[in-house]
């Protein structure tokens, strides 16, 4: 059976009056997809917000491997084995593809004290250069090492701001919107690439692209006004009426 890498329970975020995620419970497995659905507001991304550290829960609880991490700080969680995108590309414009990949596996480094190594090129770490190159060969970015990233497409910057969360090695991977504005090829890319993903990782996905969905997910967890309404496999949670009534509409 596979391993639950990440749980939360009873998440709640309040702001003001306003519950913006109210009692989310959830389990992320290793080598499963779990999609989160839902309206525009429904609270997707400020469940993986909670998750990653970015907002402090009100209350509930999350554990990821052994450790609780519901006080915890983003870098504290990163480096526990959690890997991020947002719904806002996040790389460095002017560098190179080559150049964000390997500054991100450069945060992992973890090198003795030695003041003669403060004196040597980054660009030199045999061990540092190892992890972003696999991370760009499974991104599937190799042949884009040397383009500056800012003049790249849409849907390179999407698989680079991954490819940037693989050299981080992480174990849990929260990726909000991930085809957001992508072509039909180029979303056909970011789904080959998030099933090669699969089988190493445990992946929370949120994402508004209901075919992809339907074809990625192995659990779909649906939320309306930062609760949820539904939480099961594709096929019952597509035949739910009160999941067609709220989100998916009533042919669906």
């Amino acid at each position: 059976m596979a391993d639950v890498l990440l749980s939360a329970r009873g998440l709640t975020k309040t702001f003001g009056g306003l519950a913006a995620v109210n009692g989310v419970s959830i389990d992320l497995w290793r080598d499963r997809i779990h999609a989160v659905i839902g309206p525009n507001g429904a609270g997707k991304s400020t469940l993986a917000n909670l998750l990653s550290g970015d907002l402090p829960p009100t209350a509930g609880t999350i554990t990821l491997g052994t450790h609780d991490i519901t006080r915890a700080s983003p870098e504290q969680i990163s480096r526990r084995g959690l890997g991020r995108s947002y719904q806002k590309t996040n790389i460095f414009p002017s560098f190179t593809v080559w150049e964000n990949v390997r500054l991100a596996a450069q945060s992992r480094a973890t090198l003795p004290w030695n003041p003669l190594r403060w004196l040597r090129r980054a660009a030199r770490d045999a061990a540092v250069n190892e992890r972003a190159e696999a991370a760009l060969e499974l991104a599937g970015l190799a042949g884009r090492r040397h383009a500056v990233a800012g003049a790249a497409s849409h849907g390179e910057q999407r698989q680079l701001e991954i490819a940037m969360t693989l050299a981080t090695d992480p174990r849990v991977l929260l990726l909000d919107e991930p085809l957001a504005g992508m072509g039909a090829a180029e979303a056909e890319r970011m789904v080959a690439l998030l099933l090669r993903l699969k089988p190493r990782h445990a992946m929370m996905l949120v994402e508004h692209d209901i075919d992809a969905i339907f074809a990625l997910a192995d659990h779909l967890t649906v939320m309306v006004n930062g609760a949820v309404i539904a939480s099961g496999e594709p096929a019952a949670i597509r035949a739910d009426a009160a999941v067609q009534a709220a989100y998916l509409g009533e042919n669906a």
